[in-house]
Order: structure tokens, then C-alpha cells, then sequence
């Protein structure tokens, strides 16, 4: 969009206690982010808010706080749970559809470890999402702004999931009963579950291949229209100094209830990273 230049910074605290020194030990870990952030427009919008399409530092000529989360996780070998409470223009323009103070819930989340000879969990509670290749948390994103690919795709969910990763740790294979498309309660009046899957797959060091599905519907039963969508991304580290980013995302979702019509939509990306000596990095993102 024209006129509009922004500025960030990003602050990463973490602190961890330990138990005593006996074998295995339980984790616990706290850690704090905030991500705060400058966007001048020359356009000047109403107040101060971008389009609504955009769904992170969308507020205009003010300083603000996009995320600024507090988080504690707990880990031992067979039990993990994490908690993280979060405030920002991020999470009032994402999570306005939740009701009351679950809107400040970032993570809410408990697993079990459920076989004794492989790496199985069970999960339920609140989830960053398991489709796309950015997310909430500028940090672990190549771009400041977020692509219209993922600000068009959940960021969080809420649900099930059972998932196993193999011993070296190149598959990760996951399946997922959920609320909804990006959604900690279900909308009102749906009584229908939403699936999904995640397949992904490290060949080496450098590179990523991940494959993530929805299947389901997120409105209402007496309106009820399905919607079946596909995330695809590869992650590819092509030299010390050089990265690339190749995603491309497709769905379609009935036009009315009971209807054999669809409307479609797709979005292809490309981002490339160049690091220099210095260690400052460029990303570049083209999207269709």
C-alpha cells in the first residue's frame, strides 16, 4: 500500500527453572515478548486503523503494541503444557470473534506422551495454527508485515491433536480434530467438528517440506457450507547467506448450503533472505 513505511522492535526474554539435579528433569520455563511498532500512512485512515483485511500492526500514524505476550510451558518426559496470555493490535483484530477474556489466550495447551517406544503425543487446548510457514510472533517470521497468504489462514486453533514425530526426527506426521477455521469456540449454533492434517518432512538441515489440510464447516448448521483447503511450503537454506520461501495455498467452500457450486480461491509466495556479514538480514516477498 502506498505512503505507508514501519518500524519495529522486538524484545525476548526468557528464564528458566529447573528441578533438582535428578534424572529426567522437569522444566519449567517462562518467557515474555512484545513486538512495538511505528506505521505512518499518508492516507490517513479513519481512526488510525488500516483495511481490515490486514490483521497485524494495523494501526496507523500511532505508536503501538502489536503482541506482547507472557508465557510459562512446563516440560517433562512424558507431560508437556504450556500457557501464554497476550495483548496488541494483533490480538484484537484476530481474535474479535472470542468472547470475554479468552480473547487474551495466546496458548492454553496440555499433552501427553502416550507410548513408551515412540514419540506419540496427545494434545488438546489452544494451538498456534499447523498451517502456514509464519506466524504470530514477528521474531520467527522472515517479513515484518505477514503475507496476504497467511493473513487469509488461521493463525491459532483450538482442538485435538494426536502426533508423532519419528526418531531423527525428519517426519512429523499429525492429525487434528478442531473447532473450527481459526476459532477457540465453535460459532454459535455449529454442532459440526473440523479435521485437519500436517505432514512434514526435514531431508536434511536445510530443507523443509510441509504439507497442512482443513476440512470442515465453520458457520452455523442452517447455513452450513464446507470449506476444504491445502497449505503447501517448502523452507529451502541455499547458502550461508541465502534463503528462499516457496508456498502455495488453494480452497474452495460450497457457495450455499447443500450446493455442488464452489468458490475458489488460491495464493502462491515466494520470499527470498539475503544475510549479510554483519548479520542483518533483507526479505523480499512476492504474492499473488
Amino acid at each position: 500500500m502506498k505512503g505507508i513505511s514501519s518500524l519495529l522492535v522486538s524484545v525476548f526474554v526468557t528464564s528458566v527453572m529447573m528441578a533438582q539435579d535428578t534424572a529426567p528433569k522437569p522444566v519449567l520455563a517462562f518467557s515474555g515478548y512484545a513486538e512495538i511498532y511505528y506505521v505512518y500512512d499518508r492516507n490517513r485512515p479513519v481512526n488510525n486503523t488500516r483495511p481490515p483485511f490486514v490483521y497485524s500492526f494495523n494501526r496507523a500514524n500511532e505508536t503501538a503494541l502489536n503482541l506482547g505476550l507472557m508465557k510459562a510451558a512446563y516440560t517433562t518426559p512424558n507431560l508437556r503444557a504450556n500457557l501464554a496470555l497476550a495483548t496488541g493490535s494483533y490480538m484484537n483484530a484476530n481474535l474479535a470473534a472470542e468472547a470475554g477474556v479468552i480473547r487474551n489466550l495466546f496458548e492454553a495447551n496440555v499433552g501427553v506422551k502416550i507410548s513408551g517406544k515412540t514419540n506419540l503425543w496427545l494434545d488438546a487446548g489452544i494451538f498456534t495454527s499447523h498451517i502456514g510457514f509464519e506466524s504470530a510472533i514477528g521474531k520467527d517470521c522472515w517479513n515484518l508485515t505477514r503475507s496476504m497468504l497467511a493473513d487469509n489462514s488461521p493463525y491459532y486453533e483450538s482442538g485435538v491433536k494426536l502426533t508423532y514425530t519419528t526418531a531423527d526426527e525428519r517426519w512429523l506426521l499429525s492429525a487434528m480434530v478442531l473447532n473450527g477455521w481459526q476459532r477457540i469456540q465453535r460459532a454459535d449454533g455449529n454442532s459440526t467438528p473440523a479435521f485437519g492434517t500436517q505432514v512434514m518432512y526435514k531431508p536434511s538441515s536445510g530443507v523443509t517440506l510441509n504439507s497442512s489440510s482443513f476440512i470442515g464447516n465453520d458457520k452455523p448448521d442452517s447455513v452450513r457450507r464446507m470449506r476444504y483447503f491445502h497449505n503447501f511450503y517448502g523452507l529451502f537454506q541455499l547458502s550461508s547467506k541465502v534463503g528462499a520461501t516457496l508456498g502455495f495455498d488453494a480452497g474452495m467452500e460450497q457457495k450455499m448450503k447443500g450446493s455442488s457450486s464452489m468458490n475458489f480461491w488460491y495464493s502462491p509466495v515466494l520470499i527470498m533472505k539475503f544475510q549479510t556479514s554483519v548479520k542483518t538480514a533483507l526479505a523480499v516477498r512476492a504474492e499473488y
